[in-house]
C-alpha cells in the first residue's frame, strides 16, 4: 500500500469508528434539527478519493426518500431558511467541480425523486484554460452547453467555485478579488441570471475571503466545515458534509444523523498534506 492508499485507508477508518460511536450513542436515531448540507464531487466507478460509485450514490438518495427528506439545493434552501418555512428533514445537496458523471449518473436518480442540487463550478477550469492540478488525467467536465442546459431544466443549480480553483488564503488581495468577483460575473454571462452562492475551493478560507465574498455580491456561501445550520449560522459560511467514495452505507447514515457534525482527528493532517495549508474559518 503506498503512502497515499494508506493514509486515505486511515482516514476511512476513523470515519469508521466515529460512525460506529454514533450507531452505539444513538442507535442509529437521525438529528434532524436545523438543515445539513451534503455534498459530493464525482458519481463514477473509477478509483477515485473523490468518486462515489453509482449504485452507493443510487442506495443513499434511495435511504433519504424512504425517510421523507426533502433534498433541495443551497440557495432554496437559505431562502426557506429565512422565511421561518425550512421544515426538518430537509437536506441542501451540492456537488463540487462539475464532472461530466454527476450528468451521467446522479441526474437521473435526483430527478426521478424531484430532488435537486446545487453544482459549485469554477469558469476557468470549465473552458480549459485552467485545471485541477490534483489529478494526473483530468476526468471530463461538463461544458458550457451542458450547464447552460441542465440550469434552465432545474434539477441542478449552478453556482461559482471561484474562477480557477486556487488557495484562496495564499493569493494576495488583488488576485484573490478577481478570483472570486470574475467567476460570479463569468457564470452569470453563461447563464443569464443573478448568481448568488460561492464554494470556497478546497474549503480553505478566513475572514478575508468571506469579506471579499460579501463584496462581490453574494449572498450565501458554504464551506467544507461540518455541522448543522440554523438560524444563526453566517450564511457567508454554512456548514457542509462530505460524502467520501470509501462511506460505508452506516458512515453515510451518521453523517446524515449528527455523528460528523465536528472536525474529525485527522483533519489539519489531512489538509496539510493534500492542499499544503491549514484549513482557515471565520466561525
Amino acid at each position: 500500500m503506498n503512502g497515499a492508499n494508506a493514509f486515505y485507508a486511515l482516514k476511512a477508518a476513523g470515519t469508521r469508528a466515529r460512525s460506529a460511536a454514533w450507531l452505539a450513542r444513538t442507535h442509529g436515531r437521525l438529528d434532524t434539527y436545523g438543515f445539513r448540507i451534503l455534498f459530493y464531487h464525482r458519481v463514477s466507478d473509477d478509483r477515485d478519493e473523490l468518486a462515489v460509485s453509482p449504485a452507493s450514490f443510487r442506495r443513499q438518495m434511495d435511504y433519504l426518500a424512504s425517510e421523507s427528506y426533502r433534498v433541495i439545493d443551497v440557495v432554496e434552501a437559505v431562502d426557506l431558511l429565512e422565511r421561518g418555512a425550512l421544515r426538518p428533514r430537509t437536506i441542501g445537496l451540492s456537488f463540487d467541480d462539475g464532472y461530466l458523471d454527476i450528468a451521467e449518473h446522479a441526474l437521473d436518480v435526483l430527478a426521478g425523486y424531484g430532488f435537486r442540487a446545487t453544482v459549485f463550478v469554477a469558469p476557468g477550469v470549465i473552458d480549459g484554460s485552467a485545471w485541477f492540478d490534483w489529478y494526473r488525467l483530468q476526468p471530463d467536465l461538463l461544458d458550457w452547453d451542458d450547464i447552460a442546459e441542465l440550469d434552465r431544466e432545474g434539477t441542478l443549480r449552478f453556482e461559482a467555485h471561484s474562477l480557477t480553483h486556487p488557495r484562496l488564503p495564499t493569493l494576495d488581495d488583488h488576485v484573490a478579488r478577481h478570483e472570486i468577483a470574475a467567476s460570479k460575473r463569468e457564470l452569470e454571462l453563461r447563464l443569464g441570471r443573478p448568481v448568488e452562492a460561492f464554494s470556497y475551493p478546497s474549503g480553505l478560507f478566513g475572514a478575508r475571503e468571506r469579506q471579499l465574498v460579501a463584496e462581490a455580491g453574494f449572498r450565501v456561501a458554504v464551506s467544507c466545515e461540518p455541522g448543522v445550520n440554523g438560524p444563526l449560522t453566517d450564511r457567508l459560511a454554512l456548514r457542509r458534509r462530505q460524502i467520501d467514495g470509501r462511506d460505508s452505507f452506516l458512515d453515510f447514515r451518521a453523517k446524515l444523523g449528527g455523528g460528523h457534525d465536528t472536525p474529525p482527528p485527522l483533519r489539519a493532517a489531512y489538509r496539510r498534506r493534500r492542499y499544503g495549508v491549514t484549513a482557515l474559518s471565520v466561525q
